[in-house]
């Protein structure tokens, strides 16, 4: 087991170690100095098996020998297998020398089941013997057969984690796509529900197995506010307040955002204050960080070559669209982080090209979104 946490002061030192980067690729928050790429380990079609022929561990090793110090990983990722990788590439990199535990954010989710690799034959007895016979959920807890989020069975998701990891504490714990239970429970239950997770989340921060919680949402914080799916950050942040007090855990919040999903940063639906703001406004006046995924959107983004005006404001010394998809979703004010995954070694590096150059100034940003 790796011991210790990420710490301000010894994150602030892994930034001032790389010396060929952008002054401005690290964003220093009041919790931890990151690296404005983070390392995902998403994968869609979890059902194939080509998906496990495959492993992180190299990328990974890339990616944080190239600056990145935030990875990100959720236990139901290629059914537990993400986080078991990280686990081995983390313990490489320590304990080669390379880096400090404390100078790398580390990330997961539950929520989700994570049945477990190789896939079980049957996965609704796997979920009938390890979640409802362990008494860590009813069956009525459980949406759509893969959701569920009682403390209990979010307790045994994030010692799992720990397990899978090789950690003593998780950086930052997300409850993940909240959203997906809103179709079964009425709203005001659901927060009921949440204000049960973020108590113990904030008993976990206590115990030392987590530095600091969020939710990470697919939809939840992007839809309008009469939509089933639509969470409410202000509710959020005052459950945090009445479980944890002013000094709560609540510091971060992931979504997606990419130049086909721009909603977290275009779309104003979160009421703070009797005033309406986009979700990542909504966030950072609430005092919480915003890290964003799917910045290439499972590499859909790019059916057709980017516009000569979007390449001109973003940036033409970027070597490929790539570069600047991914320029896009870190360069918007208020973002702290956006998170791509690969699995290939020459993807990381062709990613992690941008670390040199500046984000994209204000002014062009949001002109962009003007063309």
């Amino acid at each position: 087991m790796l011991k210790g946490k990420a710490t301000l002061e010894a994150t602030k030192g892994f930034a001032l170690k790389q010396k060929n980067l952008s002054g401005d690729f690290y964003l220093l928050t009041d919790e931890y100095c990151i690296s404005s790429l983070g390392f995902g380990s998403y994968v869609g079609e979890p059902y194939k098996e080509e998906n496990y022929h495959f492993g992180y561990f190299e990328s990974i090793m890339t990616a944080v020998r190239s600056g990145s110090n935030l990875i990100d990983t959720a236990i139901n990722y290629r059914y537990q297998q993400s986080e078991r990788e990280i686990g081995e590439a983390l313990r490489e990199l320590i304990g080669a020398g390379y880096c400090k535990r404390e100078e790398l954010v580390i990330c997961s989710k539950g929520g989700f089941l994570p049945l477990n690799y190789p896939f079980p034959e049957n996965p609704y007895e796997w979920i009938k013997t390890n979640i409802i016979d362990t008494k860590l959920a009813d069956e009525k807890n459980i949406a759509l057969d893969q959701h569920c989020m009682t403390p209990k069975y979010m307790e045994w998701s994030l010692n799992k984690s720990l397990e899978n990891i090789g950690l003593e504490s998780i950086d930052v714990y997300y409850l993940h796509n909240p959203e997906t239970q809103l179709g079964f429970v009425e709203r005001d239950v659901f927060y009921d529900n949440m204000a049960e997770i973020f108590a113990f989340f904030e008993e976990a921060r206590r115990f030392g197995k987590i530095g600091y919680y969020g939710v990470a949402v697919w939809n939840g914080f992007l839809y309008e506010p009469e939509n089933m799916e639509y969470i409410s950050l202000d509710k959020l942040s005052k459950i945090a307040k009445i479980v944890g007090g002013e000094q709560n855990g609540f510091k971060f919040v992931q979504m997606p955002y990419n130049l086909g999903k721009p909603y977290a940063y275009s779309y104003q639906n979160q009421e703070v204050d009797g005033l309406f703001y986009t979700p990542i406004q909504a966030a950072r006046k609430l005092g919480i960080n915003v890290i964003t995924s799917s910045s290439l959107l499972q590499m859909n983004l790019f059916k057709r070559p980017f516009s000569d005006s979007f390449r001109s404001l973003i940036g033409l010394e970027y070597a490929s669209d790539i570069h600047r998809a991914l320029q896009f979703a870190r360069s918007a004010p208020g973002v702290s982080a956006s998170l791509v995954g690969t699995s290939s070694t020459e993807h990381v590096m062709h990613n992690m090209e941008i670390a040199k150059f500046s984000r994209t100034s204000k002014a062009n940003y949001e002109h962009i979104f003007k063309i």
